[in-house]
């Protein structure tokens, strides 16, 4: 199989932007680019990488862990998927639950219980520890083992509300170099180094790339308003380049 990067894009369900960016971290390369006219080729191996790149996403793993994760010296591929296979069979029991929920719920009942998600939590935290011994995920797995449910609640809540200034910024016409949007990257960073792990500048600049290119962060993000994603993604390239 030899596919140029269109192709493969198209093969694959990514954008090309995407495939770029995964050459651009070392996530994903090209088989080969052809030195004439600078093509890239994909292959039969490029295409399991992305399946198992597309798997960690669907568990909704940070693109730079999944790169730590699969170039680790001790990742096994065959004990990996069978990790995988039961965090999707749980999300798919939560998905099943939830959907039988609304009947419930039509009905007038209480259905609080349905969100309940500590079990597939559990579970992919264990899993992690297992699939990557990276220091950032020692250090998450460490801060984050005791955090209740209502304490989880509260870091998505302040998280939101830091996206939702940015938002605000945005609408009065803030750049991402002014000094209030520079400031919310700045509490951007303590948030998470205090409640997960030290969020490092090479790791923002991370996070700041999957922000816009991860569909399911940029679409999380612009709830707070369309374009919000971008913004906090320009602020922070701005801020890393300090």
């Amino acid at each position: 199989m030899k596919l140029q990067i269109k192709e493969f894009a198209d093969f694959t369900g990514v954008s090309v932007r995407t495939l770029h960016y995964y050459d651009e971290i070392g996530l994903l390369s090209p088989a080969y680019v052809d030195e004439q006219t600078g093509y890239r080729f994909y292959d039969e191996n490029s295409l399991l990488r992305m399946q198992e790149i597309l798997f960690y996403r669907e568990l909704d793993f940070p693109l730079k862990s999944i790169g730590e994760i699969l170039s680790s010296p001790d990742y096994d591929t065959s004990r990996a998927l069978k990790e995988q296979k039961k965090l999707l069979i749980l999300k798919k029991e939560r998905l099943e639950r939830l959907i039988s929920a609304v009947d419930d719920a039509m009905k007038g009942e209480n259905v609080m219980s349905a969100f309940d998600n500590s079990e597939f939590e559990k579970y992919k935290a264990e899993a992690k520890e297992k699939w990557g011994k990276t220091d950032a995920y020692k250090e998450h797995a460490e801060k984050t083992k005791g955090y209740s449910k209502e304490k989880w609640n509260n870091l998505i809540e302040e998280m939101n509300a830091v996206f939702a200034e940015f938002a605000a910024c945005r609408k009065n016409g803030e750049g991402p170099d002014s000094a209030e949007v520079q400031n919310l990257v700045k509490k951007l960073q303590n948030h998470i180094t205090e409640n997960y792990y030290h969020c490092t500048n090479e790791i923002l600049a991370g996070l700041g790339q999957m922000y816009v290119l991860d569909e399911r962060f940029k679409n999380n993000i612009d709830k707070h308003g369309d374009g919000t994603a971008e913004l906090v993604s320009e602020a922070i390239k701005v801020y890393c380049r300090k």
